[in-house]
């Protein structure tokens, strides 16, 4: 190995495939966290979607959830201070932010349901609207909050593993990186294998790929297909308000106007790149994590010789626009061979009866 990467080019391409590699395991955690929320809001995708109705409002929805949890969480701190459990370091407000910040984003689901199902607006123009109307609200509250300075109230605190995990080769890496979370971001695997099994293995799960690629059908055997559809959306925003709960709750523990950063969209293209399907999804938000947590590995630990002169030599802002060229590449390359629901996008109008 070591005679190739003595190569000129050829050692430097061995050499950059090695430390990609070896990024997995040194950063695995930081994969594993970044993931989270770009999983939670494609599972948001797929319990819309699957049901037949578009949402492009992720980013609003989480973007609105993590301000929520957030203001919740940092006024029950000030009224009822109190200190941290041993269980992730939960307190009344750190629970209390995260029951808000889901009831927002059910609510926001609410009113993308409404407008989608019984008005049957444009869905893409809902979303739109949803996006716009949050980070204009959240930003300008933000902003006279701010004057005041209100005190945070901490967040969860990670899963401290047994340290004999860390003897084992390998598998020890990557029991580290899914055990040493935050409660969110663990019940993200959690909540991506379970909805695998309940939308392919269950009646709920037939029923509603039922209604979404053919609801006249499903109709006929006596579904509701607007009750469905309505049941579908708003507990799709259940998986947006922890998406939105993970950035001020389990990740960090302040609000940034616009924090977000665009990653509900990406939410969409992982959500299309697993082909609608909740673990492909997880996947490829692991892999759209995988760039983002590239130039902080490069940063923080770049690999010696000529490759480390290279990558350190390559301004910040490419590392930083990685996650988004992903994305473009990896659409690029999925749209048209991914198949999405046949009556995704399409209002639905019950039959009626004679």
């Amino acid at each position: 190995m070591e005679v190739i990467q003595g190569i000129p080019v050829i050692g430097i391409l061995v050499g950059l495939v090695v430390y990609l590699s070896e990024v997995v395991l040194l950063n695995g955690p930081i994969i594993v966290a970044l993931a989270a929320p770009l999983a939670l809001g494609a599972m948001c995708g797929v319990m819309n979607e699957r049901s037949g109705v578009v949402n492009i409002g992720i980013e609003g929805m989480m973007l609105t959830s993590a301000f929520v949890g957030w203001f919740v969480a940092s006024s029950v701190a000030q009224a009822f201070p109190a200190e941290p459990h041993p269980f992730f370091g939960a307190t009344p407000a750190l629970v209390a932010g995260l029951i808000g910040a889901l009831l927002a984003g059910m609510t926001l689901s609410a009113v993308h349901a409404w407008l989608s199902i019984s008005v049957r607006a444009d869905q893409i123009i809902s979303g739109t609207i949803i996006n716009i109307a949050a980070v204009g609200i959240t930003g300008y509250i933000n902003l006279l909050l701010t004057q005041s300075s209100p005190p945070t109230a901490g967040k969860f605190q990670n899963f401290r593993p047994p340290s004999e995990l860390n003897d084992i080769p390998v598998l020890g890496d990557l029991l580290r990186a899914v055990l040493a979370q935050g409660p969110i971001t663990m019940s993200a695997i959690v909540l991506a294998i379970l909805l695998q099994i309940w939308l392919f293995r269950s009646r709920w799960g037939l029923r509603t790929r039922a209604v979404g690629e053919h609801p006249k059908a499903a109709e006929t055997v006596g579904i509701s297909v607007i009750a469905l559809r309505y049941r579908n959306v708003i507990i799709g925003g259940v998986f947006a308000g922890l998406a939105g709960a993970w950035f001020t709750l389990d990740f960090g523990n302040s609000f940034q106007s616009g924090m977000t950063n665009g990653r509900g969209f990406i939410a969409l293209a992982a959500l299309i790149f697993g082909r609608w399907h909740p673990l492909g999804a997880y996947g490829a938000a692991l892999l759209f994590a995988y760039a983002s947590s590239l130039g902080i590995a490069i940063r923080t630990s770049p690999p010696a010789g000529s490759l480390g002169d290279i990558l350190t030599s390559i301004p910040p802002q490419v590392f930083s626009a990685l996650p988004y060229i992903v994305t473009i590449v990896v659409l690029a390359g999925v749209v048209g061979r991914s198949i999405p629901p046949a009556s995704v996008g399409r209002p639905y109008e019950k039959e009626a009866s004679t």
